[in-house]
């Protein structure tokens, strides 16, 4: 068997997240279909991480095992790929790995970033988060340093998940003004389900005078979900970047 990882893009709105579930569409399942038929063989995708419902991934990666050899070497396989797809997943490039590298527990960090939109466009909805309240980022960055000194988010993640640590290690942490658009940009070397959405909850809090950026620490330390801020809505969310080592991709640039 040889394996290789999959380069692709999706975008989440009509999706329930990237991992397969009994009933529902998901990323993994259309994916492992497509190179199912495409290369007469069962191939099972396994991917980076869970995106949720509705969220974006412009940067996504996946690995599977095949029977056949220099898949990467076929551009064929990534064209008929793409048109086997339906048109909001892409598949970008195919890489030959070494058989113990792995899309989750290899990948050294992972990037999102969530749009928060200051001006009403209904072109862009489903990509950004609308609030056109006054929003002081100066202190959501100050509360935002305060996420890189600690490690253990229980109190950013979902309820009752199979994980057995919450400690993630935050490297990066940042709002931006992008034009109309205010941009928050995580970096860590994992994430827990429904941890970003919370964080930025929580920061928006802070940013309309709800808060201030102190309480961020007493609402790590308590580790107790309901003392955090309301998950923002999922349509804002996007999976820009996941590092690997360079024995495993040498060069791994956003693509946009």
């Amino acid at each position: 068997m040889y394996r290789y990882f999959i380069h692709l893009g999706f975008k989440g709105t009509h999706y329930h997240g990237w991992q397969v579930q009994p009933g529902s569409e998901t990323v993994q399942g259309i994916l492992n279909e497509s190179l199912s038929m495409l290369l007469r063989e069962n191939i099972y995708c396994i991917g980076a991480g869970r995106t949720d419902s509705g969220v974006h991934a412009p940067c996504f990666y996946a690995h599977f095992d095949s029977q056949q050899n220099d898949l990467h070497l076929d551009s064929k396989v990534i064209y008929k790929l793409n048109c086997i797809l339906p048109r909001d997943i892409a598949v970008y490039k195919i890489i030959d790995v070494p058989n113990d590298a792995h899309a989750r527990f290899s990948a050294i960090s992972r990037t999102y970033l969530y749009r928060l939109s200051q001006l009403k466009d209904p072109f862009n909805l489903e990509f950004t988060m609308f609030m056109s309240k006054k929003i002081e980022i100066e202190k959501m960055n100050v509360a935002a340093e305060i996420l890189k000194i600690y490690t253990d988010f229980t109190s950013f993640s979902k309820l009752h998940t199979d994980v057995k640590t919450n400690n993630c290690n935050v490297t990066y942490a940042k709002w931006t003004i992008e034009g109309t658009e205010l941009h928050f940009t995580i970096s860590a070397d994992r994430f827990l389900r429904n941890m970003v959405r919370a964080i930025v909850g929580t920061l928006l809090e802070i940013g309309l005078g709800k808060m201030t950026p102190d309480c961020v620490r007493a609402i790590i330390e308590k580790k107790n979900r309901s003392e955090a801020g309301t998950s923002v809505d999922a349509s804002g969310l996007h999976l820009i970047k996941i590092q690997y080592p360079d024995n495993i991709i040498s060069n791994n640039p956003i693509p946009y």
